[in-house]
């Protein structure tokens, strides 16, 4: 694969993955997401990215939020904007529900999609992804049965976002487990990947880390992924470990449980010169 940045792309950036414990107060949730953004961009972090369900972590909250005048009259996208272009950074806003518009699935739905802003400094929402995949699983018996569809309609398609730093992919928690989209994103020159989640204690345990660094290693990215790390109001048990991986599948930095931040510096120099040594995209076949 060869490099897609322009030649005028900056070299390196520090990056931010904040991880949350999201209660079901949307006020509250999104002034602990705003003090972790402050906390980043104080460390140098010009890329931040926030987890899944930052500003509730409740279903039916997150319905009645996505039909209220707070998100559809602007008042969150204009303080999440806001605070981009105050702090001059990149922020994708993990994940939180927008109402479907009128030529969705219909009047009587009620469902919201569930979506990932970027906003750039410069005040603008630069991209809109909605998820694609949607948990509908059991994880352990009948006692820890999950169906997201019950909520949320799928987004349609793949979103990209050109930075300055390159191209970023962006994804919602269940997509991780689908390799076709990433393999989507590194086609198109993608030299980051998002991947904002809430992933459960149990499938975290059994396999955030590894398919983080699988996601890493076989398209050569950069692998941002916040996660929600705690036990939540609900009772619901989330399982941390957010992290920064590179495109060898190091783990750069990580923060198990609890509120706070992981960050590192990316270095696209280093990128450029792991596919370099390591031509993939270049010896594929299928």
């Amino acid at each position: 694969m060869t490099d897609s940045r322009p030649e005028s792309a900056q070299a390196a950036c520090i990056a931010a993955v904040v991880q949350m414990v999201s209660g079901q107060n949307v006020l509250d949730n999104l002034e602990a997401a705003e003090a972790q953004i402050r906390n980043a961009a104080a460390q140098g972090a010009k890329l931040v990215v926030l987890p899944e369900n930052f500003l509730v972590f409740d279903s039916e909250a997150a319905i009645a939020l996505a039909q209220s005048e707070l998100a559809n009259g602007e008042p969150i996208r204009h303080r999440l904007t806001e605070l981009s272009r105050q702090l001059e950074v990149y922020l994708v806003a993990g994940s939180l529900p927008v109402a479907q518009s009128s030529s969705g699935q219909g009047s009587n739905d009620r469902r919201a999609l569930s979506a990932s802003l970027v906003c750039g400094p410069d005040g603008d929402v630069l991209a809109e992804y909605h998820k694609l995949h949607l948990f509908d699983v059991e994880v352990s018996g009948d006692s820890q049965r999950y169906m997201e569809s019950d909520y949320f309609c799928q987004g349609e398609a793949p979103r990209t976002v050109d930075l300055p730093w390159g191209r970023m992919g962006l994804s919602i928690c269940y997509d991780l487990r689908f390799p076709e989209l990433y393999r989507e994103y590194a086609r198109s020159g993608c030299t980051m990947l998002t991947v904002p989640s809430a992933f459960t204690a149990k499938t975290g345990e059994a396999h955030w880390d590894v398919l983080l660094r699988a996601r890493a290693i076989e398209n050569q990215c950069f692998v941002l992924a916040p996660n929600q790390g705690g036990e939540h109001e609900n009772g619901r048990h989330t399982f941390g470990h957010s992290q920064i991986v590179d495109p060898w599948g190091r783990v750069l930095d990580m923060i198990e449980t609890g509120p706070g931040i992981a960050i590192a510096e990316l270095d696209f120099k280093e990128l450029s010169q792991i596919r370099r040594r390591m031509p993939v995209e270049q010896h594929r076949r299928l």
